[in-house]
């Protein structure tokens, strides 16, 4: 295995952690455009709170090489979901972000299981 496999995955992952733990923030002292976004999509005033926790709980599993694979994983479904509301709402401005983390939410998932496989 190239050496460089493991600092990639691990420099791709400190990343994805920094902006799930700012985006876990962000969704718990929401601002009022973004609850508007919210009730725009047809969720409950509360929901916020949920998306906070899950963005919380995979940035934090990220930061540990052990658990990477499960929070690449929850990203990755996360930002599926932030993904698929905003096209479903046609709202196609709000779609790239959530895109663009999913894929690298999935690179993470890949990288870390082949990192875990080649080390045993």
């Amino acid at each position: 295995m190239s050496k460089s496999l493991p600092v990639l995955s691990s420099v791709l992952a400190w990343l994805l952690a920094a902006f799930f733990l700012f985006g876990a923030y962000g969704n718990t002292f929401i601002s009022e455009e973004n609850a508007a976004a919210y009730l725009a999509w047809g969720y409950p005033g509360w929901f916020h709170y949920i998306t906070a926790t899950l963005e919380l709980a995979a940035g934090l599993l990220l930061l540990r090489t052990a658990l990477r694979p499960f929070g690449a994983g929850l990203g990755a479904l996360v930002m599926a979901a932030a993904a698929l509301t905003t096209l479903v709402n046609a709202d196609f401005a709000h779609t790239i972000a959530p895109s663009i983390v999913l894929v690298v939410s999935l690179v993470v998932l890949a990288l870390s299981l082949t990192v875990r496989r080649t080390a045993n």
